[in-house]
């Protein structure tokens, strides 16, 4: 049976790279957890997430000859995640991937084994981030704040994590849900 896919989103400056990154480090080194990468057409040194830097023109090659499971459009840059996690699925792995609010909707909530989780924060916090990160302008800052309420997701899987306290108390959240959904994967397979 196919493992489950985690789809990881919520509003620029949550914390969500964080928050997966030491969810990451807490997790046994057995668990069957892959975290997937993204392709983004950012420069590799901008702060954040490790991700791989490709031009658009490498992007578009990339999305034309199908190499992306999904692949969206979002604060100037193009984002894609690889194929490849089909292929981690389909070996039972559960796969974490971090996506977008606006792709998950235009999918329709991707497959029925997909568990959506909305990273978020106080809109004072996410300011907070935003201006401490660097990476955008006052004004792109700005635009990604009046993004951040503009997107609910309306699905009965959703799992909210609110992000404003200490960094662990939201990724031993997402550490739990993670061991819930191994745990009900390994009961299926046993059945």
């Amino acid at each position: 049976m196919d493992g489950a896919l985690i789809y990881v989103m919520g509003p620029s400056g949550a914390g969500k790279d964080s928050v997966l990154g030491r969810a990451r480090a807490l997790l046994p080194a057995e668990a069957p957890v892959a975290f997937a990468h993204r392709y983004i057409t950012r420069p590799h040194d901008i702060g954040g997430e490790n991700h791989v830097a490709v031009s658009r023109a490498e992007f578009a090659v990339r999305r034309a000859h199908g190499l992306f499971a999904y692949h969206w459009h979002a604060h100037g840059n193009d984002y894609g995640v690889g194929r490849e996690i089909h292929e981690w699925r389909a070996a039972g792995m559960t796969v974490v991937v971090s996506g977008s609010r606006d792709h998950f909707q235009r999918t329709g909530g991707l497959d029925s084994l997909a568990r959506p989780v909305l990273i978020t924060a106080s809109p004072e916090r996410l300011q907070q981030r935003l201006a401490g990160r660097g990476r955008e302008t006052a004004l792109e800052a700005s635009e990604r704040l009046d993004r951040a309420g503009a997107y609910a997701i309306d699905d009965p899987r959703l799992v909210t994590i609110v992000n404003d306290g200490a960094l662990d108390d939201a990724a031993q959240i997402f550490v739990t849900l993670l061991s819930r959904l191994e745990w009900s994967g390994a009961a299926r397979r046993r059945a």
